[in-house]
């Protein structure tokens, strides 16, 4: 016969199995869940294997030999706890994307893997610039790439998988070319491009370098996303909310550093009051922000601290080479690690479609059509509920 105390035991043990199996059942259904990504960098997502054959055709040099050994050098490379380290890793993936095939190959991988992820609506972003040693013109690069995601799109939907995408057209920091690629971008708002970036080096250069750049989409009416508060505190994030206008902030991780905690609970500061009142989204890539030392772990990532409070928050990848990961291993960590349920998911899956830069109307039928039906088909009673 057990004893009293031995009977009490027994019911926190089978909560926690029962719980654990919730858990896993969960993770087991994120593949299948209709995904919404805001925040991914196409040069940062080529498949390793094809990186091995468009390098050994150029005869460029990679530091592995062999797509396994090469995915891994990667990871390890981006892992170095710096964005500036974090950012040289590129000198490899920039070199085999210079020709109109190699960016059409690349692109249409690029929407083929999303696809197969479960990826429903993605905006996939890169620097046009950085795709012109060997002689193409800006809009070379951003008709190779577009005809590459159309390929790629076509390619899933007869594999029964459906996915549409929009481009981020992105200048870079350090460079001198912002107003020619904000024209670039307002010329091809017809040709499957939505909104406009700025990416690279973040401390040191920031929007107020060429603020006329943003100022000559705000004319155009044209959307923009920033990266700020990945690399860079309060100054940069308040610059690409106040001068650059920006309509969501790329990662946004720091913005943490003004929200303080005293024995009364969370005290938001005037700009965390200012992104939360406006519902200003922030593309949170975890994954990533581990490696550049953005966050110590999964558990403590502000991800889930920044969702609790009340903030627009999306999960998304960044860059799934040098991450190792895709969606579905983002939001599974999230699950396993910090606690997320069937509803966290379903929340940022609507949050990033409500922010997407589609037209009001696309992004409501993409909210009621594919996302709340799949979410509300996996929450039958007693599934997924932590």
């Amino acid at each position: 016969m057990s004893t009293p105390a031995e009977t009490s035991a027994v019911v926190p043990t089978d909560d926690t199995a029962a719980r654990a199996d919730e858990r896993d059942a969960l993770v087991a259904s994120i593949p299948g869940l209709p995904k919404v990504l805001l925040h991914d960098h196409l040069d940062g997502g080529l498949r390793p294997q094809t990186m091995v054959e468009l390098a050994a055709e150029v005869g460029h040099q990679l530091p592995a030999a062999d797509a396994e050994a090469l995915g891994s050098w990667f990871y390890d490379a981006a892992s170095s706890g710096t964005l500036p380290l974090y950012l040289e890793t590129f000198d490899h993936t920039i070199a085999v994307m210079q020709t109109e095939e190699q960016l059409r190959r690349v692109a249409r991988e690029s929407a083929i893997d999303l696809a197969a992820d479960g990826v429903v609506y993605a905006e996939q972003r890169y620097a046009p610039e950085q795709h012109l040693r060997n002689g193409l013109t800006l809009q070379q690069v951003v008709d190779a790439v577009q005809a590459g995601f159309a390929e790629g799109v076509a390619e899933a939907a007869a594999e029964g998988r459906s996915i549409r995408i929009g481009t981020l057209v992105t200048a870079m920091r350090h460079a001198d070319r912002w107003d020619e690629i904000a024209e670039l971008t307002l010329a091809n708002r017809d040709n499957g491009v939505v909104g406009f970036d700025i990416a690279g080096a973040e401390d040191g250069f920031p929007p107020s370098r060429h603020i006329s750049a943003f100022h000559t989409l705000r004319d155009a009416s044209f959307p923009a996303t920033v990266h700020a508060g990945e690399a860079a505190g309060y100054d940069s994030l308040a610059e690409a909310v106040h001068l650059a206008g920006a309509a969501r902030i790329g990662h946004g991780v720091r913005l943490v550093e003004d929200i303080s905690t005293d024995e009364l609970g969370d005290k938001l500061g005037l700009l965390a009051h200012w992104v939360r009142d406006r519902r200003i989204p922030l593309e949170l890539c975890p994954s990533s922000n581990l490696q550049t030392g953005g966050a110590p772990s999964i558990a403590e990532h502000p991800v889930t601290r920044l969702k609790r409070l009340g903030f627009a928050v999306t999960v998304n990848t960044d860059n799934r080479l040098q991450s190792r990961t895709s969606l579905s291993r983002e939001l599974t960590l999230l699950v396993e690690q910090a606690g997320w349920t069937l509803d966290d998911l379903r929340d940022v899956a609507v949050t990033a479609a409500s922010h997407t830069f589609l037209h009001q109307d696309e992004r409501q039928s993409l909210i009621e059509n594919v996302i709340l039906p799949a979410y509300s088909a996996a929450a039958r009673p007693g599934r997924h509920r932590a």
